[in-house]
């Protein structure tokens, strides 16, 4: 009863009162007292409670849509940055021709940790393992050539490494031509160095976005040239040929004498990509990344969430296209990547010979034989170096196509290297592609560089040797094209 009379009372009252002062205050009766409360505006309109609603929600949306779009995640987005790197001239045009990405989903996103709490584990690790030792024992001597040149049965000789004491060859039979400063400089980098070249002009240098504050201080940064891209460099003002040492933004610009290397650039690019873990022999973790690319993430947070936690020796991403390496060589003569056309049909008649098996799922827990080896992210011990060694032979052996001999080396080598293959849409996300330098820096237009200066065709199909039944890749071929089932599983 007392209740009712209370409301009565503070119905009454409220009638006495104008629109605008009902819309402003409150009042209840406690313990026979009029208590007057006042509410902020902004619960009596609609109009702005609709519209922080539309605000709130959309901004979800954004958010959940931008979440499902890209392939990687940082716990603390508030990471400090570094600021603008360096400035190039106009005329450069470093950010000229970038490649479009069509994928819009992620089917694996990667997580990355806070950035200060990679960076004091990787300083830990650092600390841990000194003295660090590149784990494997090279073969040393003289050759005529850098690699030595090698025969089939030499090089798959050493597949097998199963005892820690016996020498590996690999490299630096001849004098790797770079400075004695340049050379200390890599030997001093003893934690994670990231390394890129560029021959005959190929590219552009492009300075990595992403990095944090003390990254710099962290992370080494290599860029192998040779005389044809410094002179291009010189041309745009972004370095001085009388100088003794070269940088442009964080990059150390090497100089490679190419005179007493080989005579295809590729070739020249594939001893830094390949025997990085040679060239740094104190170095613990290393990324690779094409000229073409440009990186958009931390190399500390890259080489943590791809390699470290995932407890690999290697990372490197998926091929957008192939899963078979057949395909992958089938491309390379089509598109004349390589060529010479009929070493290709060889090389890979000799893997099939010596066991090389289309993918199948026994190849689980990998989901494709062929990479995109535009970025590759390794910890130096046995497994990648010898992995990087095995596959840099054969490059020697046949040509400068890495994916070629990808899986051959994989599914052979002894003992066997644990590799993160990740999705393509990952790699679309750490880094941005662009075309090749389509003109030299004077104007003039590429030549294809090769010893004939024409294309040599192979000869008839790969499944016919002399006209008859069969080549050494029939069996291969028949279980990648589902004519047969693979009982035999890989070797």
């Amino acid at each position: 009863m007392m209740i009712m009379q209370q409301q009565q009372q503070h119905h009454q009252f409220s009638q006495n009162k104008s629109g605008r002062e009902i819309a402003k205050e409150d009042h209840i009766f406690i313990m026979g007292r009029l208590i007057t409360t006042t509410k902020p505006l902004i619960f009596y309109s609609k109009l702005l409670c609709f519209s922080l609603l539309y605000l709130f929600t959309t901004l979800f949306l954004a958010l959940y849509s931008l979440s499902n779009s890209k392939c990687f995640f940082r716990s603390s987005p508030l990471d400090p940055l570094q600021n603008s790197l360096f400035s190039y001239p106009s005329s450069y045009g470093e950010h000229k021709y970038a490649v479009p990405t069509t994928r819009s989903t992620c089917s694996s996103p990667v997580f990355f940790s806070d950035y200060w709490d990679v960076v004091q584990e990787i300083k830990t690790l650092r600390e841990t393992n000194r003295p660090y030792s590149g784990a494997l024992r090279y073969v040393r001597g003289n050759a005529d050539t850098f690699g030595g040149n090698l025969s089939t049965l030499a090089r798959f000789s050493y597949f097998d490494h199963q005892n820690p004491n016996a020498r590996v060859l690999c490299g630096f039979l001849k004098k790797f031509p770079i400075s004695e400063s340049d050379r200390i400089a890599m030997e001093q980098c003893d934690s994670v160095v990231v390394v890129s070249a560029i021959f005959n002009d190929h590219d552009k240098i492009r300075q990595p976005k992403g990095l944090g504050s003390i990254t710099l201080q962290e992370v080494c940064f290599f860029m192998f040239v040779d005389d044809v891209t410094l002179k291009g460099f010189e041309h745009h003002g972004l370095i001085s040929m009388n100088s003794t040492e070269y940088n442009i933004g964080v990059w150390r610009i090497v100089r490679v004498a190419k005179e007493n290397l080989y005579q295809n650039p590729a070739m020249n690019g594939v001893i830094p990509k390949y025997l990085l873990h040679r060239l740094f022999p104190n170095s613990q973790f290393s990324i690779w990344i094409d000229a073409k690319m440009q990186l958009m993430v931390d190399p500390l947070l890259l080489i943590h969430s791809l390699v470290i936690s995932d407890d690999v020796d290697m990372a490197i991403s998926k091929h957008p296209f192939y899963v078979h390496t057949m395909e992958e060589a089938m491309a390379t003569a089509r598109w004349k990547k390589w060529w010479d056309v009929n070493a290709l049909k060889v090389q890979m008649e000799t893997y099939c010979e010596n066991g090389l098996q289309p993918w199948t799922p026994k190849k689980q827990p990998y989901d494709s034989d062929v990479p995109d080896s535009a970025l590759i992210l390794r910890r130096h011990g046995i497994g990648s170096n010898l992995f990087s060694c095995l596959v840099f032979n054969e490059l020697e052996a046949f040509n400068p196509r890495d994916q070629l001999a990808f899986a051959f080396v994989r599914d052979k080598m002894k003992p066997e290297v644990k590799i993160n293959m990740f999705e393509v849409e990952v790699l679309e996300q750490v880094a941005v592609e662009y075309r090749h330098n389509l003109r030299n820096s004077d104007g003039t237009t590429f030549k294809r560089v090769s010893s004939s200066g024409r294309t040599k065709r192979a000869h008839p199909d790969l499944l016919y040797v002399n006209g008859s039944c069969c080549s050494k890749c029939q069996k291969y071929l028949s279980i990648m094209w589902g004519d047969t089932s693979n009982d035999e599983g890989p070797h």
